[in-house]
């Protein structure tokens, strides 16, 4: 029988800080296809919430006109379950103001589970991560932008969780495939 859970689970798509290909810390620029379609995939998962974080006045003005016009504008009559989905997204300054946000949701700091394409030590793996969010937790899943977060941020998590590996020499997923991937790995149905 294959049973469905609702994890206590926040995503996070963190703009800066993260690298460059050089290693550099940056912003980068918000994409309108990752809005669309991770707030998609965390609707179709239950997610809470998702959290655009970047500092860049007109990339949150970017990220807020777009959220309006889908869920107030003439995207919300044109495709009212694309709105449910847009709904979900909050724009933030900065990862901090992420954590407050949720602090303030829960009543107590979420776990920090961050992402990355390469392998990393004491990486907690898909089924151990879905037997910890199972514990009833809030939890706050981070993805970067660019080359990936930067080093301040990793350096927060309680845990790394195991990269997306498929079945090539190639790892080069956008960030809204790796999303939706995880969300079914941690998240989806359960054979029993």
């Amino acid at each position: 029988m294959k049973k469905l859970f609702f994890p206590n689970i926040y995503l996070a798509l963190i703009h800066h800080p993260v690298i460059n290909k050089n290693g550099e810390t940056i912003a980068s620029a918000v994409t309108n296809l990752d809005l669309h379609d991770i707030s998609r995939a965390g609707k179709t998962y239950g997610v809470k919430a998702f959290y655009v974080a970047t500092p860049l006045k007109d990339q949150k003005e970017l990220v807020e006109r777009i959220v309006e016009h889908w869920t107030k504008g003439t995207g919300a009559t044109y495709n009212p379950v694309r709105k449910e989905a847009l709904k979900l997204i909050s724009v933030k300054e900065s990862f901090n103001n992420v954590l407050s946000e949720i602090e303030k949701i829960e009543g107590i700091s979420p776990k920090i589970v961050v992402t990355s394409a390469k392998k990393r030590l004491n990486s907690i793996d898909f089924s151990g991560f879905r037997k910890k969010l199972k514990e009833g937790a809030p939890h706050l899943l981070l993805f970067g932008t660019a080359w990936g977060l930067a080093r301040e941020i990793i350096a927060q998590a309680d845990y790394t969780l195991s990269p997306i590996m498929g079945n090539a020499d190639y790892n080069h997923l956008s960030v809204r495939s790796a999303v939706a991937i995880i969300l079914d790995r941690i998240i989806g149905y359960e054979d029993h």
